[in-house]
């Protein structure tokens, strides 16, 4: 694998005109290290650079391009550490080049209407396909659109949303691009990452592959289906490994669940229990803090960080503290509702291209897996869906915005949907649209932050199931809050507050970033729907 990456790379480099340099660019490419981990890769120099901050943000350094093959720098490194004038950031400077500021130059101006001022945005977010991986960016051969601020790569699930704006926006193109990234990534290392940079191989996100390619068969009709059809089954696959070896004495592997009915569930994981290397020195303080074994509270970590949800008091054993989490142990509302839609996408592919017996099989698990979910999410008593913890045997008491999916997905039934649309009217419903949780808990994916994929989901789903006018509420009050927000800052934010109008989003590891990729795809979405 890592040899064909290579070749390519050179391939590309070497027709580029605007590179003088041939041979030192050959010199980088043949850095047979160039798609390991940072942490894998450079090691000592690695961990010094996370653990001193010598940036401030974690994702700075796993970011940056290296100027010269890892042995070089590794070899630099090495001869320069025990002298007395070493300065370890300095060092980094001259050996790495900082990730590219690509907004730095764009200027809001808070005349245009939220429409526009998106629309201007497109071409800010675009990434031309990738002519070189010499850092840890995992080249793809199409163009795309990245969230903006800090993440400047592709991510999973964020760009299902914003595909949304691209389609309101006529931009087929780049959807089409889009979704054909994707297949490569599938084809290539077995599944969608995280995002494109090497370290996040080890875990994917929320699989919104199936949507994707639903949105282009919307565009291009009947025949894309079949285009797509080997990587939607390679997804499955990757999902799904290891169920076949499942057995009551071995109920899981990775990311799959045999439960005491037989039913077999999914749940997040990540195949490295090793701190995140772009939030190195934060995990090894929180494996510290929670006097766990250290390898379980990364992979826990880990598998919230492939959630999307990162992080939520939806993986907290006490509902409160991160360094409770046990992400692992939790088969999640969302992911197994997106797993619905992706079987029921193969079912759909299967019976256009005429292979019915197929067709069938998938629409089997399908049904298998809504009746699951009905067992062991839906709370009759509470009116409401609920991540369940296979540990325990229950579910977890955590109100979360995810529960909304089942209507998104039309698993659910009217009469559960009417009990769930009566509990986030009540309880959700805030000034600025709907609130994740319904717990404040300093992180990111609870109370007061509202985000906008949970929006549209929850928009839709209750679009579903009738619910109209809750519906339109929501839009209406998610639409003011991103408008007013950004008529006072020329900003489309990631997150906000939908409790205080007047504040900011906060919680979680960063700062709020500014772009921002699936902010602005839903509310052009939500903005082109006919009045």
């Amino acid at each position: 694998m890592k040899n064909i990456f290579i070749f390519i790379t050179l391939i590309t480099l070497l027709s580029c005109k605007e590179n003088s340099n041939k041979e030192e660019v050959l010199k980088k490419t043949k850095d047979t290290k160039s798609h390991v981990s940072p942490d894998e890769r450079f090691g000592e120099l690695f961990v010094r650079t996370q653990l001193e901050g010598v940036f401030p943000d974690s994702k700075t350094f796993v970011d940056c391009t290296p100027k010269f093959t890892t042995d070089e720098i590794l070899e630099n490194y090495k001869s320069q550490k025990e002298g007395v004038n070493f300065d370890l950031k300095r060092f980094v400077l001259e050996n790495f080049e900082l990730p590219k500021q690509f907004s730095s130059d764009f200027k809001s101006d808070s005349t245009r209407s939220p429409k526009e001022h998106i629309t201007a945005l497109w071409p800010i977010l675009t990434r031309q396909a990738d002519s070189t991986t010499v850092g840890s960016l995992l080249a793809l051969p199409n163009s795309y659109i990245v969230p903006g601020g800090r993440f400047g790569e592709i991510y999973y699930w964020d760009s299902y949303f914003t595909i949304l704006g691209l389609q309101a926006d006529h931009k087929y193109e780049m959807i089409e691009n889009m979704a054909d990234n994707f297949a490569h990534l599938i084809n290539t290392v077995g599944h969608v990452p995280n995002g494109n940079r090497t370290y996040y191989l080890s875990r994917s996100q929320p699989p919104f592959f199936s949507l994707i390619v639903d949105v282009v068969h919307d565009i291009k009709g009947e025949g894309s289906l079949k285009k797509y059809l080997p990587a939607l089954e390679k997804e499955y696959a990757f999902w799904m490994d290891g169920s076949k070896e499942l057995t009551t004495e071995k109920s899981t592997q990775r990311r799959v669940i045999l439960l005491q009915d037989r039913s077999i569930l999914n749940r997040y994981w990540d195949d490295n229990p090793t701190p995140r290397p772009e939030s190195y020195k934060e995990d090894i303080e929180i494996a510290k803090e929670s006097n766990r074994p250290a390898k379980e509270v990364y992979r826990d970590i880990k598998a919230g960080a492939e959630s999307g949800w990162d992080f939520s008091s939806r993986w907290f054993r006490d509902g409160k503290t991160l360094a409770t989490i046990h992400t692992t142990e939790i088969i999640p509302i969302d992911l197994n509702s997106l797993l619905h839609h992706l079987e029921k996408m193969l079912e759909k592919t299967y019976r256009s291209i005429g292979n019915l017996d197929k067709a069938e099989n998938y629409n089997q698990k399908a049904k298998l897996r809504a009746i699951a979910i009905q067992k062991y999410c839906w709370n009759e008593t509470k009116g409401f869906y609920f991540d369940y913890d296979f540990v325990k045997k229950k579910q977890k008491p955590i109100y979360s915005l995810a529960g909304i999916t089942p209507l998104f997905f039309n698993i659910s039934t009217f009469k559960n949907s009417k009990a769930v649309a009566q509990k986030i009217e009540s309880d959700f419903l805030q000034p600025g649209g709907l609130t994740t949780t319904l717990n404040n808990t300093q992180e990111q994916w609870d109370a007061p932050n509202g985000w906008a994929p949970l929006q549209w989901m929850a928009i839709q789903g209750l679009r579903n199931y009738k619910q109209t006018e809750l519906a339109e509420e929501i839009k209406k009050r998610w639409v003011i809050l991103n408008t007013k927000v950004y008529k006072n800052t020329g900003k489309m934010v990631e997150k906000y507050n939908v409790y205080d109008l007047s504040l900011k989003a906060g919680g979680g590891e960063y700062p709020v970033q500014d772009g921002f990729g699936w902010t602005n795809g839903v509310l052009l979405k939500l903005l082109s729907e006919s009045k």
